[in-house]
């Protein structure tokens, strides 16, 4: 990644929002959306092989705390913990906020982010490199996926949703859904 292409600072309102927001909140939030994504993308982890029974660290540096990622683990498949845990793990991987979301949504080229140190991974990369490839191959979109988790609600939240999340993307450069898809579709 050449020094043109910065990875922008995760909006300082949404990091205040997530910093002030209980834990478990967060937690159940994000564990309905690792649920969702598995349901729509059932070979997401099942692409891991050996590796689903690896403990991903994901850390995104400007946030206060981690998530644990365990996709082999029927409960609490993903956990919210405190920055400095001593929770066990395969592989970490971590970078600020909008590197994670732009690698999820094939935005940024994983290599290209680590060679430049925006990206750090420690522990089994043979895990993490097993975990990208799932990710990418499953082209998976967050925000998709989320207005999934709405169930019959997504019917009146896609519309607005699909005109406000480009204006977003522009102002704050954070990628939030997966480029060259056009608008969120509503009915997929």
């Amino acid at each position: 990644m050449d020094q043109s292409e910065r990875i922008p600072a995760f909006p300082a309102a949404a990091a205040m929002l997530l910093r002030g927001m209980p834990s478990i909140v967060i937690e159940t939030l994000l564990s309905r959306l690792v649920a969702v994504t598995t349901e729509r993308h059932p070979r997401l982890f099942d692409r891991l092989g050996v590796f689903a029974g690896s403990r991903y660290l994901i850390d995104p540096t400007d946030l206060p705390f981690v998530l644990i990622l365990h996709p082999a683990a029927t409960e609490g498949r993903l956990r919210v913990l405190p920055r400095h845990t001593t929770e066990p793990r395969d592989a970490r991987i971590g970078g600020p906020l909008a590197a994670l979301l732009g690698l999820v949504h094939g935005s940024y080229d994983g290599d290209a982010l680590f060679f430049s140190r925006d990206l750090v991974i420690e522990g089994d990369t043979e895990a993490v490199l097993a975990l990208r490839n799932a990710i990418d191959d499953a082209e998976i979109d967050l925000s998709e996926e989320a207005l999934h988790g709405l169930g019959p609600l997504r019917a009146l939240a896609a519309p607005p949703v699909s005109r406000i999340l480009p204006l977003v993307e522009r102002l704050t450069g954070v990628s939030l859904s997966r480029p060259n898809r056009g608008t969120l579709q509503h009915g997929q």
